[in-house]
């Protein structure tokens, strides 16, 4: 089980930003370094285990154990982290039913629930806020607030009722809030909202926050009825309004405690509403915040006098129009722009906007060109684009203009200093758009060259199987050549993560060792050794490696003859090791070995046991101990067998020290395959090409090896060697070499599970 380790490849460290220069970077990684709290660890065992966990209602929910309770603010993140995983459902919500849990703040975003759950588990307990965003079409609005409403203390203290994305149903006509008198902030974004209901709302006596973006309203004059109280407007998008500007003027100008006023609007839609409010002097005189991303015909001049009649404010949102290039926007202390003019803009652009796709796309458009030669790293950047990612899914515009965005982020160098939780979120967010976008080319590319950092791939978590299929389908699409090299080297260093079991699983596996050895056959036969070759022949050795599948697939496509060819067109080391390697896997599988006792095959392998290259030598030499272990292969031909040995052993003896160095850092899944050869004390030669190169291994990489030789049970193997009257004095000597290392490993790094050491 033999395969290339490409060099290079170990654990980075975490160059953090200049929290001088990037304070908010140094937080995030700060925070994506940090361990996760230990409340979060434990509600996400519980959630995990949550079917073990509680006991079937005999309408098929679940109940708590009755002396499990839990307080307020553990039951609100409990049921926040369930609906974030997306774990909250009819039958899991009913756990929130009765009073083992004391719920205030509810968050059920995108939850796939009914209303008779949705009463059940929550209408009884005393909330303040409700974020109901997106939910399935079984809960309707009318029915959220009729549930709410049932509650007496609900209808006089419910602070907050975010709505956003939810669904009426088509017999519904009008809302009625006017139940919930404790109400001050209501948000009803794109939600099929008339002007009625407008009138409705404007009546509760505390509201003071409203979102009706992206709704059917066409009049806004009931607003005034709240005038003296309302002090947050935000009116996104809204297409139905029918009233003329003046008339839209008078009644912003009505709403004189307005602290926050939103009229952005998407810029193909040329909305002039904004330039019109910048020219009026007597309106919203206590507004901090004003946003009129998207808004035509504005311009620095009037954005910049508008706000120094106005002192007071903080914020001012200018994406997608043709303002924000002044130095005033930089230079006003306590002033935060929303636009696409500098990058602290941009990145103001993409926390404002999170939400909104047609924004979060041009905030994403305007990273693009900033970081298309970015030097410097920004993990707080990078998690901002993952939020757009995730908040987005299907939108093909965001997704792909994010996937680009990540690219920049994080070249090879900047991922350096990138946090790996990071890292991981935004790759698996990378394949998830993948999934929803399987036929989208560039996407595609995006993804596959985001694959190709050593970081990400080495150091990142993420599903390597999904990633094999997606890379070995890729690599079946006869791309240019340089995303077919791309594929290639993806191709090698995910073959070395996947476990057997996994390779075995996976149906892109035959098809993808074809299409590599169609790559070596083009190469060979242009007498082409390029870089693409040496990636081919890295994929095809790692592939290969404790894989049957894989090794059956090689033999069926002729891999033996092409490879043969390849070492009678090439004399690089580099080529010949890679060639060796492969062959080693071929040998180690019982089944598939007899197909290496060929004329042409043996003829090359031993000429190659001779060569001077330390690593071209050793494949060589493991090549010729597999096979001539096995006696049943050369019943008709003893002669050629032992002949083999002696070169064998003769080409042993020239090797230096098994500490040595070789170009191809050597490493092994398992030491398993070295078992039978270690116990073989007929044949000397055999066991002494096992016993050097399990010392060489374990000299190189004791941490891994000598642990593996406890928990795979070889220690016992090599104390038999020693003890063993026909094991030869050389074979003695090198098995005490390999058990004074690990006593001298062991007791320089005492682990308690390996104390107990069968010696």
């Amino acid at each position: 089980m033999v395969h290339f380790l490409h060099p290079g490849h170990t654990p980075r460290n975490i160059v953090p930003p200049d929290a001088q220069k990037d304070a908010l970077g140094c937080c995030v990684v700060q925070e994506e370094a940090s361990p996760y709290t230990l409340v979060n660890i434990c509600l996400n065992v519980l959630i995990a285990n949550l079917e073990k966990l509680c006991s079937e209602r005999p309408d098929g929910t679940l109940c708590l154990p009755e002396h499990w309770r839990f307080p307020q603010e553990v039951a609100d993140r409990f049921l926040r982290v369930m609906t974030w995983q997306g774990k909250l459902t009819d039958r899991t919500a009913s756990i929130f039913r009765g009073n083992q849990m004391k719920l205030k703040l509810v968050n059920i975003q995108k939850a796939k629930i009914s209303t008779a759950a949705f009463i059940k588990a929550f209408c009884h307990h005393k909330l303040i806020e409700l974020n109901a965003t997106a939910v399935h079409a079984d809960l309707p609005v009318p029915d959220i607030i009729s549930g709410l409403c049932s509650n007496s203390w609900i209808q006089q203290n419910l602070r907050c009722l975010l709505l956003d994305s939810t669904s009426i149903s088509q017999n519904s006509r009008l809302l009625f809030f006017s139940q919930l008198t404790g109400l001050r902030i209501l948000s009803v974004f794109n939600v099929c909202f008339h002007t009625e209901d407008l009138a409705n709302v404007s009546q509760l006596p505390r509201l003071e926050s409203l979102d009706i973006s992206n709704t059917l309203v066409t009049d806004i004059s009931a607003l005034l009825t709240c005038k003296d109280r309302l002090k947050s407007l935000t009116m996104h998008y809204l297409k139905c309004l029918s009233m003329t500007k003046p008339q839209i003027l008078a009644v912003i100008r009505g709403l004189t405690c307005l602290l926050h006023l939103d009229i952005s609007d998407h810029r193909q839609l040329k909305s002039d509403l904004a330039f019109h409010l910048l020219q009026q002097k007597d309106i919203l005189p206590n507004v901090v915040s004003l946003d009129i991303s998207g808004g035509s015909c504005i311009t620095d001049e009037a954005v910049e006098l508008f706000i120094q009649q106005r002192p007071a404010m903080q914020f001012v949102g200018l994406l997608a129009t043709d303002a924000g290039t002044s130095d005033f926007f930089t230079t006003k202390q306590g002033l935060r722009v929303a636009g696409g003019a500098s990058m602290s803009q941009i990145s103001e652009a993409l926390s404002r906007y999170r939400n909104r796709s047609c924004f979060m796309k041009e905030a994403l458009c305007r990273l693009f060109t900033e970081t298309f030669s970015m030097e410097v790293t920004m993990p707080a950047i990078l998690k901002l684009v993952a939020v757009g990612m995730r908040n987005h899914p299907l939108d093909l515009p965001v997704q792909f203009t994010a996937s680009a965005c990540a690219l920049n982020l994080t070249r090879q160098g900047l991922a350096k200093g990138m946090p790996v939780r990071l890292l991981s979120e935004v790759t698996c967010l990378l394949f998830k758009a993948l999934k929803n976008f399987p036929h989208y080319q560039q996407l595609q590319k995006n993804c596959l060259l985001s694959l190709t950092n050593s970081r990400i791939l080495v150091d990142v978590p993420f599903d390597r199987f999904d990633a094999a299929k997606f890379v070995m389908r890729w690599l079946c699409k006869h791309e240019n050549p340089k995303m077919q090299t791309m594929a290639v080297s993806v191709t090698s260093i995910l073959a070395l993560q996947l476990s057997p079991e996994q390779m075995a699983q996976l149906e892109e596996l035959f098809m993808a060792v074809k299409e590599l050895l169609a790559i070596v056959k083009q190469k060979t036969t242009k007498n082409l050794d390029d870089v693409t070759l040496l990636f081919t022949l890295k994929a095809l050795w790692n592939l290969t490696d404790g894989s049957p599948a894989a090794c059956k697939h090689f033999i069926e496509n002729q891999g033996l003859e092409i490879f043969i060819q390849v070492l009678e067109t090439f004399s690089e080391s580099a080529i010949q090791s890679k060639v060796l390697g492969l062959l080693n896997n071929i040998a180690e599988i019982r089944e598939l070995s007899s197909k290496l006792v060929t004329e042409d095959a043996l003829k090359h392998i031993n000429s190659l046991l001779c060569s001077r290259e330390m690593e071209v030598s050793y494949f060589a030499a493991g090549i010729i101990a597999h096979l001539t272990s096995d006696r049943q292969l050369w019943i008709s031909r003893d002669f050629q067998r032992r002949a083999l040995l002696q070169d064998l052993h003769a080409a042993i003896q020239n090797w230096p020290s098994s500490s040595c160095k070789m170009t191809a850092l050597v490493t092994y899944r398992s030491l398993k395959t070295f078992f039978p050869l270690l116990g073989n004390f007929s044949q000397p030669e055999v066991q002494l090409w096992a016993l050097w190169a399990v010392c060489h291994v374990c000299s190189k990489n004791p941490s891994k090896y000598c642990k593996m030789l406890v928990e795979e049970e070889g220690l016992q193997l090599l104390c038999d060697i020693q003890e063993h009257s026909e094991a030869t004095p050389q074979a003695q000597q090198i098995a005490a070499s390999i058990l004074n290392d690990f006593r001298m490993h062991f007791m320089n790094y005492q682990r308690p599970t390996l104390c107990q050491m069968p010696f």
